[in-house]
């Protein structure tokens, strides 16, 4: 059966807000966001995680004799239980997936952006895969306590990214015109709301440009995931790559010299990868991950890559917004013929 098709331009906007990652924009999942961050709402679910951490916490650290094993847990389920609750009570979940498919989906972009970071990178951290200290270093370490390490790592990661990705959107609603607001429009429900507010000599939807709260958090998370999965793609694909390579050159000699252990674990059912490969190579990847998340966002070129792209979906986001406001704020005066209900 065929949709019916929205004829109130603000509904369809706030369909079409909700189909491009741009839930915050929508007054009504705004406010049940800003509802699920009140204590009354938040603090529990906080109680509840701590206690279950604590315990399951508890039991793998005494049944596997790491004691890092319980805080390298409790971090885990945490920040697994403030996805879980970012993605549902704090209505984030059409902003990842907008963001994640918009990335997946740009797979030339990404594969140009690999190109462009790998070869180097892989340079640079070879020569740290083929270094006695980094298998020591790392063969010593238990697999809890290297886990924190890599969540370390991809936390500095995400807190760089946070400083540095607002201004990169506090730049985008700095120049706001007319046709600005046209080409942005082009497309979208508010084309012809926008033509007519244009014409309007008090509507002035330009005012009404200037991002700021959830609105802003909403264009500033957008990025950090878009980021965030093509680090992700990019640790994989080195881990991978060390433990094809290490397979094939790091003989358990080698691994038993460079580790001074009197033996190495084997994975069941693959007799070439052994523990000590699986942990360096996952540091290297992890730290391979920081070092991208750096170079990329600092990168003039890379940046001009990566942004010139981004930033105009960002543009067309706050170009809409901005007329979707007005039109609100005349819908709610009752002025004009606009269509709306």
């Amino acid at each position: 059966m065929k949709q019916p098709v929205e004829t109130d331009p603000l509904r369809a906007t706030e369909t079409w807000f909700l189909q491009h990652g741009l839930s915050y924009f929508v007054p009504e999942e705004r406010a049940a966001a800003r509802a699920a961050l009140r204590p009354r709402r938040a603090v529990p679910l906080l109680v509840l995680v701590v206690l279950v951490a604590a315990a399951l916490g508890g039991l793998l650290g005494w049944f596997s004799d790491q004691v890092s094993a319980a805080p390298a847990l409790w971090l885990t389920l945490a920040v697994l239980a403030g996805l879980v609750y970012a993605l549902t009570a704090l209505r984030a979940r059409p902003i990842a997936t907008w963001a994640v498919s918009r990335t997946l989906g740009s797979l030339r972009t990404l594969l140009s952006t690999a190109s462009r970071a790998l070869p180097l990178l892989l340079v640079f951290v070879t020569f740290l895969f083929i270094n006695a200290e980094a298998w020591q270093m790392t063969s010593r370490l238990p697999f809890g306590r290297l886990w924190l390490v890599v969540l370390l790592l991809m936390g500095l990661g995400i807190v760089f990214l946070l400083v540095r990705l607002p201004n990169e959107v506090d730049a985008v609603d700095d120049a706001v015109d007319d046709s600005f607001l046209t080409r942005a429009c082009a497309g979208t429900p508010l084309e012809e709301p926008c033509r007519e507010l244009l014409e309007d000599p008090d509507a002035d939807p330009a005012s009404y440009a200037q991002v700021t709260g959830f609105d802003r958090w909403n264009l500033i998370l957008v990025l950090l995931i878009i980021q965030f999965v093509q680090v992700l793609v990019l640790v994989v694909a080195v881990f991978v790559f060390f433990l094809l390579f290490g397979s094939l050159v790091m003989t358990e000699g080698v691994q038993l010299a460079w580790t001074g252990l009197k033996s190495t674990h084997h994975i069941p059912y693959l007799d070439s990868v052994s523990a000590e490969l699986v942990k360096v190579s996952l540091f290297l990847a992890a730290f391979s991950g920081l070092y991208f998340t750096v170079s990329a966002v600092t990168d003039e070129t890379y940046r001009e890559q990566f942004f010139s792209t981004v930033m105009r979906e960002m543009e067309r986001a706050v170009g809409v917004r901005a007329v979707y406001l007005a039109l609100r704020n005349r819908a709610r005066r009752g002025g004009g013929s606009s269509g709306v209900a």
